[in-house]
Formats: structure tokens, C-alpha cells, sequence
């Protein structure tokens, strides 16, 4: 048998097989442990895991076929994910917020064969059924339970060869800005996050607390690395503040993933200092904008390194911020990871240099391989560099600084052009925020006759402030260019966010263009 230490080292491997190396080596070791206090060892989860493989070779799912999944985090849940990788099937976690019929929608398109479910995600699909077999993960009557389907204790799979660039996952991203595509991430892409957990402390003391959900790349880009690890994940169903820390202390957390609102929710707590966070060793940051202002209290108030990453789920390049190395950059996302190109371009794809805007592109080792179903938009993702090599576009806007520190501008369909200037929403918002009464603002471009687009901001207050939307609306046009100046600023109760916190700016455009009508 293969080594702990050859695998981790090698230029690629399986998922399968390290969790069985890290069970043979370790079987009663907390695998992954719920916050309801349920758990498993690493001997029972391997024996689950490969139940769910038998099984999916026992209903003739082949290597290469789908599986969906959609329920609330849960053991049965990450057993299903790693059975079917064991399997060589390709899993397509869902997220249970998606309509009816975007979920089945999905389904459809990944062509799952079965289809992982709980009575939450049951309920919401009645008005929009599924065609396929389901497997009810909470033992609820939304489809045949998980028990049953198992295949018998004891049962072993088939070994399944898998190639690297067979599809480990297919990820639905950008159901916020339009129809979701299905990222299809391979077995290589998924090891290169493996492969660098021995640099981050990825090992058997590890304990990695997760809130964000398993659907999402930013939950699975240290979820399976801590597996692989020989570590222990704890998984909450959904994030709460409170119960948080309380979990975080009473399980010694060493590693977390968190989404910038989440980060804020944390630190404005009153009893944030009373909870003993001492054995944190990184926290991870990444999916939307991250303020300088509270990655500094992070830093300050919080035990261990932050860590920020910038990328996206399609793969291609990424910026590292290692935060507490740099205090002086955080208003930057960092600098290209090792192995990493990462690009600036400019409307006609030409490549432009430090200091200067332009749309980011990047190249790595993980890569997608491109959208299921559809090379159009595989192809409009993509820019190929003079020297004939593949990037990735990824819609984003920024520039470097002398140093090689990316900050990053604004979304590229977010900039507002007006008056034929350029304008770009993340500029406003860091002035808005710093009015004393402002918790966090957005700004978006909405159409103008005498400008073409001009700029309207939305505003959320800080608990217990108070402040009008015309007092912050002067405060900020006194602070920018004549050109910057905000036409409109509303004042709302919180600003509308995906399940990994970003901002739904295509809501807040369309609530501006309900409001007009009016």
C-alpha cells in the first residue's frame, strides 16, 4: 500500500484513496463531528463511504455519470460526496435556496442518475418534480431513505481507476446574475487544494469549524483538505454568530473558511473577547469583497494568521493575502499564488502593466474544464494568451501595484460608465462606510438620460444608528469627484446577499427600477 507521506507528495491522487490510508492509519479518529454532537470516526466513515459507492455501482451508476445533491449539510451528505468519488461518479451539490425550478433544472442538466435529498429541499420541489429516483438523507418520507438504499455493512466497491481530469464535482455558479452553469472541476483541480494542505497545517490535530454549506467551492476548498489531511471537520447546518464561537471554544478549533459578513457578524458581537479562540491557527476568507477596516480588527482581536484568498470556482488564478504578513496591504487581495499567471487585459484583450485597470485573467493547475453542456460560454470564459496558453476570464476588475498586490476594482459588468467616465461602485461604498451611523452600503449604476448611467447607493445602518439618507448622501458626494457623485441614496434595512454572502447588486437594480414605476 501506497504511503501517507508518497501520496500527499505526489503530483496527483484520489480522494478515495487517502481517506482509506487515513483510516487505516488512524480508524478512531474523530472523521467529522455535527454540531447537534453527532459524529464519526474515520473506520465508520470509510465503511459509509464505501457503502454509498457499492451502491451506486449496485443501481449501475458508471464513472463518469452524476449524482445530485441538495439538503442541508449532514454526515449522510458528505458520505454521498465521497462515496461517489470513490465510485468515479461525479457529484453536483445543489443549493437548497434555488427555486423549484432551477433546482430541477439542474438535475436535468447534470443528468443525475439518483438525486440526494431532505424533507426542506421535498417541500420546495413540489411544484417542480424531479424525474429521477430519491434518496432521502433525513430518513423523512421526501424519498427513499438513505438506510435502505445503503448497500449492505460491510460492503466494498468496485475499484474504479480515475483519470485526473475526470469530473470530481459540478459546481452551479452565477444563478445570481442568470441561468446557473454547471463548473465542472476534475479529480487534478480538487488534488491541487489537497496538495498543499501540509503548508497550511492540514493534519491530524486539525480541527476545521464550517458554516458556509457544501455546495459551495468555499466550504470544499478546506473541507477536503482537512480530510486528507487526517484532521476533523465540524459542520454546522447554518451559520449563528453565537453558536459559532461556542463551538469554535469547546472543540479547540484550529481552522476555519468565512465569508466576509460573516467575519463582520463576529466581530460586532459584544461578547466576541470573552470566547477563548487561543488554539486558532488560519482563518480563511474568500467569495466577496473583504474591508481592510475589519480584516485589521480580524488581525487584532483574533488569535492566528488570515489568510484571504481571491479566485474564483471556475479555477484558473489566485491571489493569496497572507494578512498578518502584510498589514500594510490590506486593501489589496494579495499577490498570484506560486505556480499562478494572473493577467490584466484591457477591452481588446490586450495585456496591460502595473498601475494600470484592466479585466483579471488567470492560468494555474486547477482549472475547470469547462461548463457542462455549454462550450459558448466555456469559450466566452476564456482568453488565450500571445503565447497560445488558455486563461480564464473572470469578469473582475483590478490592477497591480509595483509590488505585485492586486486591488480589486469591481466586477466588470458592475463598473458605471457615465458621462464617459468610469466609475467603479467599490470606490463609493469605501466612502460611504466610513459615515459613523453606516454599516455597509452598495452601489450600482442605473440608467440616465443625461448621463447614460449614473450611480445610486443603498445603505444599511449600524444597530441603533441614525442618520438620513440625505445627511449620508452629502456626506459622500462632499468626499468624491463631481463626476463620482451619487444621484440617489436609500436607505435599507440590510443589503441582499447570496448564500455565501455576496451582494445581489442585479436585486438592487431591479428594486430601483420597481420603485420608478411606482
Amino acid at each position: 500500500m501506497t504511503s501517507i507521506a508518497a501520496m500527499m507528495s505526489a503530483d496527483y491522487g484520489v480522494m478515495g484513496d487517502i481517506l482509506r490510508l487515513r483510516t487505516a492509519q488512524n480508524p478512531d479518529h474523530p472523521a467529522i463531528i455535527m454540531e447537534t454532537g453527532e459524529s464519526v470516526t474515520y473506520g465508520q466513515f470509510d465503511a459509509l463511504v464505501d457503502r454509498v459507492a457499492a451502491a451506486l455501482q449496485r443501481d449501475g451508476i458508471k464513472p463518469g455519470e452524476a449524482v445530485a445533491v441538495c439538503a442541508l449539510s449532514s454526515i449522510p451528505y458528505t458520505a454521498v460526496f465521497l462515496g461517489g468519488l470513490r465510485a468515479g461518479v461525479a457529484v453536483a451539490p445543489i443549493a437548497p435556496s434555488s427555486t423549484p425550478e432551477a433546482i430541477a433544472g439542474m438535475v436535468a442538466d447534470c443528468g443525475a442518475k439518483l438525486f440526494f435529498l431532505d424533507a426542506g429541499v421535498a417541500e420546495a420541489q413540489k411544484p417542480a418534480p424531479v424525474p429521477v429516483r430519491l434518496i432521502a438523507l433525513d430518513g423523512s418520507s421526501a424519498g427513499d431513505a438513505f438506510d435502505a438504499w445503503l448497500a449492505p455493512e460491510g460492503a466494498k466497491p468496485a475499484p474504479v481507476e480515475i483519470a485526473p481530469e475526470a469530473a470530481f464535482n459540478i459546481i452551479y455558479s452565477s444563478g445570481t446574475t442568470g441561468t446557473p452553469k454547471g463548473i465542472v472541476q476534475s479529480h487534478g483541480m480538487r488534488w491541487k487544494h489537497v496538495f498543499r494542505g501540509d503548508a497550511i497545517g492540514y493534519g491530524p490535530t486539525a480541527v476545521t469549524l464550517l458554516s458556509t454549506p457544501l455546495y459551495s467551492n468555499t466550504t470544499l476548498v478546506v473541507f477536503f483538505p482537512t480530510l486528507a489531511g487526517g484532521g476533523t471537520v465540524v459542520l454546522m447546518k447554518k451559520f449563528d454568530a453565537g453558536r459559532y464561537l461556542e463551538l469554535a471554544q469547546a472543540h479547540r478549533m484550529t481552522h476555519t473558511m468565512l465569508v466576509p459578513v460573516q467575519y463582520r457578524r463576529l466581530m460586532e458581537r459584544p461578547d466576541f473577547d470573552r470566547y477563548d479562540l487561543s488554539t486558532t491557527h488560519l482563518k480563511f476568507c474568500t467569495s466577496a469583497p473583504f474591508a481592510a477596516e475589519l480584516k485589521a480588527d480580524v488581525l487584532k482581536r483574533w488569535p492566528g494568521g488570515l489568510v484571504e484568498y481571491f479566485g474564483m470556482t471556475e479555477g484558473g488564478g489566485t491571489c493569496i493575502l497572507m494578512c498578518h504578513e502584510h498589514p500594510d496591504k490590506l486593501h489589496t487581495v494579495g499577490r498570484p499564488a506560486p505556480g499562478h499567471d494572473i493577467r490584466l487585459i484591457d477591452e481588446d484583450g490586450v495585456q496591460v502593466g502595473p498601475g494600470v485597470v484592466g479585466e483579471i485573467v488567470g492560468r494555474s493547475a486547477g482549472m475547470m474544464n469547462g461548463y457542462h453542456g455549454q462550450p459558448g460560454k466555456t469559450a466566452e470564459a476564456t482568453w488565450i494568451c500571445p503565447e497560445g496558453n488558455r486563461f480564464i476570464r473572470t469578469g473582475d476588475v483590478g490592477r497591480f501595484d509595483e509590488e505585485g498586490f492586486l486591488t480589486l476594482m469591481d466586477r466588470k459588468k458592475d463598473m458605471i460608465i457615465s458621462g464617459g467616465f468610469n466609475i467603479y461602485p467599490s470606490d463609493l461604498e469605501a466612502e460611504i462606510v466610513k459615515h459613523d451611523a453606516v454599516a455597509e452600503a452598495a452601489v450600482v449604476g442605473v440608467p440616465s438620460d443625461a448621463w447614460g448611467e449614473t450611480p445610486v447607493a443603498f445603505v444599511a445602518l449600524k444597530s441603533g444608528a441614525s442618520a438620513s439618507a440625505e445627511e449620508i448622501k452629502t456626506f459622500v458626494n462632499s468626499r468624491v469627484g463631481k463626476t463620482q457623485r451619487v444621484a440617489e441614496l436609500h436607505l435599507v434595512d440590510a443589503l441582499p446577499r447570496s448564500h455565501i454572502g455576496k451582494v445581489l447588486k442585479r436585486e438592487l437594480r431591479d428594486s430601483w427600477q420597481a420603485s420608478i414605476k411606482v
